[in-house]
């Protein structure tokens, strides 16, 4: 039931940022949206920076499931590029509410940690030391941040051609498999 409600708050949240163009985003707007109290925000969610940090969660486990199904790392990042779309229209307009510096380093640290568990499960990158993965999965997760941040409908449209050319510069330049 708690899920459920939590589910109830961040479609509530998603509505208000892209329908009503919220530019702050109050629990007073939430709670109102969902006609639940505020009692019952807060027995969720701490505030609103961690009602994002749910959404972001929910989404990276999804896309997780969905490309643990798949066989193909080539598949997989194009996993993390439909995310990244899906979720641009909630992004642009959280990027001008009043949260814009937590959702830039929520999305920031969450691609990264994707990033270090496919890693993780997948055993790339066997003859580097951590400190070294770190750093290429930092650079890899900040170069399709800046991909998505300047995202176009043609890049949409182009998106599988993208999504190798990345893997390739992912893959190749420093192959996980030395």
């Amino acid at each position: 039931m708690a899920s459920d409600m939590k589910e109830v708050i961040a479609t509530a949240a998603k509505k208000l940022l892209i329908e009503k163009g919220v530019k702050k985003l109050t629990v007073t707007d939430l709670v109102d949206a969902c006609q639940i109290t505020r009692q019952a925000f807060y027995y969720h969610f701490e505030d609103i920076p961690a009602l994002f940090r749910w959404i972001f969660e929910q989404d990276i486990e999804r896309t997780v499931l969905e490309a643990k199904a798949l066989d193909s790392g080539e598949a997989k990042l194009r996993c993390l590029f439909v995310l990244g779309i899906n979720s641009m229209p909630y992004m642009k307009k959280g990027m001008e509410s009043n949260y814009r510096d937590e959702l830039e380093r929520y999305f920031t640290q969450y691609i990264q940690r994707l990033f270090e568990r496919v890693c993780d499960e997948e055993g790339l990158y066997p003859n580097c030391t951590r400190a070294e993965v770190g750093l290429i999965l930092r650079y890899h997760s900040q170069a399709i941040l800046g991909l998505m941040r300047n995202w176009t409908e043609a890049d949409t449209k182009n998106l599988d051609q993208i999504v190798h050319i990345a893997y390739c510069l992912m893959t190749e330049g420093i192959s996980p498999l030395q």
